[in-house]
């Protein structure tokens, strides 16, 4: 059987995808931050989010990676729920 020619770091189709997920989140993130008024409070969110996307980095399981970019979309429509209401 010939050996795979790919690097053993290479992700799979699922992996890429799911990485592909977890970016786009951090990007909207980051672009709903852009809008908070307070110069301090969009430091600290962004800080925070930042820590947040660190902290999770090493995670590999599946079922954890699923929760956790729920949980960061449900965050962010909280916080642009939050932006709209202050604009009105």
């Amino acid at each position: 059987m010939a050996a795979s020619r790919l690097p053993p770091a290479t992700l799979t189709l699922k992996q890429f995808l799911r990485r592909q997920q977890v970016l786009l989140l951090y990007r909207r993130i980051l672009q709903a931050i852009r809008q908070v008024p307070d110069d301090s409070d969009r430091r600290y969110l962004k800080d925070w989010a930042r820590e947040e996307f660190k902290r999770n980095k090493s995670a590999t399981e599946e079922d954890t990676i699923r929760m956790m970019i729920t949980q960061g979309n449900m965050q962010l429509k909280e916080l642009q729920k939050t932006l709209a209401l202050a604009k009105s």
